[in-house]
């Protein structure tokens, strides 16, 4: 545990990707085939469940550091990460438990979860009792649930990579899916020799970049060199059918059982050894599409009834051919794949599974055109991807990029406030917005990104002296500020108090020329729904 710690704090003091890369490397070669396991687990975005309860180890943290709850609260608001203020306020330990990460995480932590209530303070005592500050850190992150730390799934493979020699391409297909933490699994996994063979496997998605309005669309190449599709509002995913199994992943890597069943019907009908890249969309008979709100009734439930079902028809929209008659075509130039796709789906014959409109143009301003019009076609703006492209891993500049049509904007007045998470756990970063209702102001949309670091820290410093009420962590705060919010989407909806519910809210800019009563009205939000 001591190494894994420390490999944490080496995360995340900087911000230089071969620093990251370096130190996961120097972890990798010394650790062992059960705790590099367990690293990687962690490190790429998996967490235990909350084993305790946070009022427990507040209460058992105050009674530790022998100071009253009110102090310990308070110290919590200023720090603003339970775990850290733990690691800061009980006292070092007298001993430490040097055991390994899988120790710690077998033998120590997820045993919590079946304890008794007296069983748990006395094995939370006896932790504090046994770590360092840096180790309690980390270790509490676990217990709580709340371990995160500056690296993306691309990076803990390239640090993999460099201690093995093992591609990076191939460790990120063989972390897809489900996996469980084991020696078995990593030795597997750093095998050159190892042949994947789990069935339900599915590949790393390829991403795409947004184009830079700045640079401009000339800057990605040829028009001539692409091919565009509509950029749909669905859910990504992979469909996948092998040894007469079908298996439907998210770019979550959520094994999507039972939630979509007429795909699953429709997939019998495939080839064996397929695996589709492509859009679960909302849609009609007619080929409209239903509001995103309307998937978001299906994705919520496991069991899908005959009225839900008759309700919100899905289709899967395939765009990309991964696997084909059992083999591996990424690396096949995109106008290759994209045949074989359109004669796999030709033999299918199903109205469920199709593939997307594909859409060409001779130059940037034939394209800008067709991407102007993108609403009229229920879509977020064009797809542009490279006919010679190959389906990369991850996020790889020059191959597919987004041009997405200009968002909807509004003006907005903050009104309540809450602290972030991570680095910004001790600012107020996560704001609520409203807009003008007859005189009152209606909450209608959060957002948590677009004002820069310094903007930030004024906005924090505004609301800590211009607070009203306290509502446990949220804050309410004088309405004076006006930020200028956009969004991609809205749409009706009866769970929110404005009546209208916005698809990925961010604050555009900080309207330091407005006043509140300069602000936008809800009206006028509402005037946007076409």
């Amino acid at each position: 545990m001591h190494r894994f710690a420390a490999l944490f704090a080496a995360l995340d003091s900087t911000t230089k990707t071969n620093a990251k890369i370096s130190a996961l490397a120097s972890y990798y070669r010394e650790a062992s085939a059960n705790d590099a396991a367990w690293a990687t687990y962690f490190l790429s975005g998996n967490k235990t469940k909350r084993l305790v309860q946070t009022k427990l180890l507040r209460q058992w943290a105050a009674e530790a550091a022998e100071i009253p709850d009110w102090l310990f609260q308070e110290s919590y608001d200023a720090v603003g990460d339970l775990a850290e203020t733990m690691s800061l306020i009980v006292p070092p330990g007298t001993s430490q438990d040097d055991g390994s990460l899988t120790h710690w995480v077998t033998e120590r932590i997820e045993p919590l979860a079946k304890m008794s209530l007296d069983e748990q303070r006395e094995a939370i005592f006896d932790i504090w009792d046994q770590t360092d500050s840096t180790k309690r850190f980390v270790v509490m992150k676990l217990i709580t649930g709340a371990f995160r730390v500056g690296v993306s799934g691309r990076l803990v493979t390239r640090g993999i990579s460099q201690a093995t020699s093992v591609p990076v391409d191939v460790l990120a297909h063989r972390l897809m899916g489900n996996w469980k933490p084991s020696a078995t699994f990593f030795t597997s996994l750093i095998d050159p020799n190892d042949v994947d063979t789990r069935v339900s496997q599915p590949y790393p998605f390829c991403l795409a970049h947004g184009v830079d309005n700045e640079a401009g669309i000339d800057a990605i190449g040829e028009p001539d060199k692409f091919i565009a599709e509509w950029k749909w509002d669905g859910i990504r995913g992979q469909l996948i059918r092998r040894d007469g199994q079908t298996f439907i992943w998210s770019r979550g890597e959520e094994l999507m059982e039972g939630r979509w069943p007429e795909i699953e019907l429709a997939a019998e009908s495939l080839d064996d050894g397929t695996v589709l890249d492509g859009e679960i969309l909302p849609e009609q008979a007619d080929g409209q599409l239903l509001p995103f709100a309307q998937l978001q009734r299906r994705i919520q439930r496991k069991t899908i009834g005959k009225k839900l079902l008759s309700e919100v028809p899905i289709v899967f929209r395939a765009f990309d051919l991964l696997e084909h008659e059992g083999n591996d075509i990424r690396s096949l130039p995109m106008q290759e794949r994209r045949l074989r796709l359109e004669q796999i789906i030709q033999r299918a014959a199903t109205t469920t599974i199709k593939t997307t409109q594909l859409l060409t143009a001779n130059s940037w301003d034939e394209f800008a055109t067709m991407r102007a019009q993108c609403r009229d076609h229920q879509s977020e703006g064009l797809m542009l991807k490279r006919r010679d492209s190959l389906y990369d891993v991850g996020r790889v500049r020059g191959t597919w990029w987004k041009w997405k049509v200009e968002p909807y904007t509004i003006d907005a007045v903050l009104i309540y406030a809450q602290r972030g998470h991570g680095k910004r756990a001790s600012l107020y970063t996560d704001y609520t917005f409203a807009l003008w209702d007859e005189g009152v102001l209606v909450p209608f949309a959060k957002a948590y990104s677009g004002l820069t670091d310094a903007e930030i820290r004024k906005v924090d410093a505004f609301i800590r002296k211009h607070t009203k009420e306290k509502f446990g962590p949220v804050r309410s705060v004088m309405p004076e500020l006006v930020m200028e919010l956009a969004f991609e989407g809205l749409q009706i909806s009866n769970r929110h108090k404005s009546g209208i519910a916005v698809r990925f809210p961010r604050i555009a800019r900080w309207r330091h020329d407005k006043r509140p009563q300069d602000a936008n009205q809800l009206a006028e939000l509402k005037a946007l729904i076409s």
